[in-house]
Formats: C-alpha cells, structure tokens, sequence
C-alpha cells in the first residue's frame, strides 16, 4: 500500500511586465516500506529460541524415559558374596587404662593348624588374666597407666612412663608371670 499525499506551494512569478502568483501543486509519492521492522526480527527471534529450548527438553525427557525402562526390563543383578573360611574367633583384650589412652583391642589373626589356635587363645587369655591382675592388684603398677597385650605369649607392653627405673621394675614385674615367653617393651620414657 503506497501513501500519496500532495504538497501545495504559492510561488510568486515575475516578470517585466507583470507579478503573479501561482499556486503550484505537487503529488508526492511515497513507496511501500520494504524492510521488517526491529520488533518483528526481535519477536521472531524469541519463538525460534522457546521452541528450539522445548525441543531439547523433550528430547531429554524422552531419553530419561527411555533409560527407566531399559532399566525396568534388564533382569536384577544376581550378587554373589563369598564367606572367608571359618577363622577362629578373635580375642578382645580390654583392661582398665588412665583416660589419657583408648582401650586396646587385641586380635588373634589364627595359624595355620586349627588345633593349635585354640590352645594359643586360651593360653594368651590366660596370661592376659594373669597380667591384668598383677596391674590391678599393685598399687605402684596400677597407677602408671600401662597397657599390655599378649599374641602367642609375646607381651607387648605400652605407655609413658617417668623414668629408665620404672619402665625396668614393669617388665621384671611382667616377666615373672607364668607363660610369658618374650616381653616386647613399647613403654616410652618421658622425663
């Protein structure tokens, strides 16, 4: 659609022998607006992008779908879970200590011959029972807070003690008991 539109003008005319005027007037044609406009680029723009974002979303919704009911179909995984062979039950040693140490907690990792490991459980727990009364029932023992550990009739002995003198009176003391057959002496010494 093309817009017309006149434009009117006096114009004054002279010449040597007379002085007129003239009104002159001029159709004006304006052609058809070609170009979009930037609302219309904008506008376009906009719907191309919403529906490009709802084409993804379906096509990840689909996917999603698509992976629950592979999921759904595949049979359930059958776990297999292999027991150790049986191991002779381990020994937890606890003996009263100062609040400054955790308990101990001794475990007995077995031998190779069954028979054997139960005769060294109810050795060590022997022996075990044996230290732990020596501890307790000596006042000047039972106030250094040390923490022994018997495996097979070895004595680990641990804790902070004050001097060479009474880490020495600890194990001679530890020593004396029947079935300690070695003293493994852990015990630091802490002026």
């Amino acid at each position: 659609m093309a817009e017309h539109e006149a434009e009117r003008r006096r114009v004054v005319v002279e010449t040597p022998t007379e002085r007129r005027e003239v009104e002159h007037s001029e159709a004006v044609h304006y052609p058809e607006r070609t170009g979009t406009s930037g609302t219309l680029l904008a506008a376009v723009a906009v719907a191309v992008v919403a529906l490009a974002a709802i084409a993804i979303l379906f096509l990840m919704n689909r996917q999603q779908d698509m992976n629950a009911n592979m999921a759904q179909e595949q049979p359930p995984q059958t776990t297999i879970v292999q027991q150790p062979a049986q191991q002779p039950p381990n020994v937890v040693v606890q003996q009263p200590a100062p609040v400054t140490q955790p308990p101990v907690i001794v475990t007995n990792p077995g031998t190779a011959s069954g028979g054997s490991a139960s005769t060294s459980i109810n050795e060590d727990s022997a022996v075990q029972s044996a230290i732990d009364k020596k501890i307790s029932n000596d006042p000047s023992l039972s106030s250094l807070g040390i923490t022994a550990m018997v495996l097979d009739g070895k004595v680990t002995l641990m804790g902070i003690l004050h001097s060479e003198a009474e880490k020495a009176r600890v194990e001679r003391a530890i020593r004396a008991i029947k079935g300690v057959k070695t003293i493994d002496n852990q015990i630091s010494v802490q002026p």
